[in-house]
């Protein structure tokens, strides 16, 4: 399992960052665009997204590999 990625605001813009990392891995104008790019990755690594809203709060959690927690029923 890759890395969770993380959508979270950046002054006027939109940035895609690894868990972890220092770095953002893309920086985008909308948030829209982040989540998109945020996405392929987190499919490509079987991860986790976390869009977070403006103020930094996780406002959104999709799983993109083996979920450690499945719904159940």
């Amino acid at each position: 399992m890759g890395k969770n990625q993380h959508v979270t605001p950046k002054a006027d813009e939109w940035q895609v960052k690894g868990a972890g990392n220092s770095k953002a891995t893309s920086i985008h104008k909308t948030q829209q665009e982040a989540i998109e790019a945020a996405k392929e990755i987190s499919k490509n690594q079987g991860s986790e997204l976390f869009i977070h809203s403006r103020k930094g709060k996780i406002r959104e959690r999709n799983t993109y590999g083996k979920d450690p927690f499945p719904p159940k029923g």
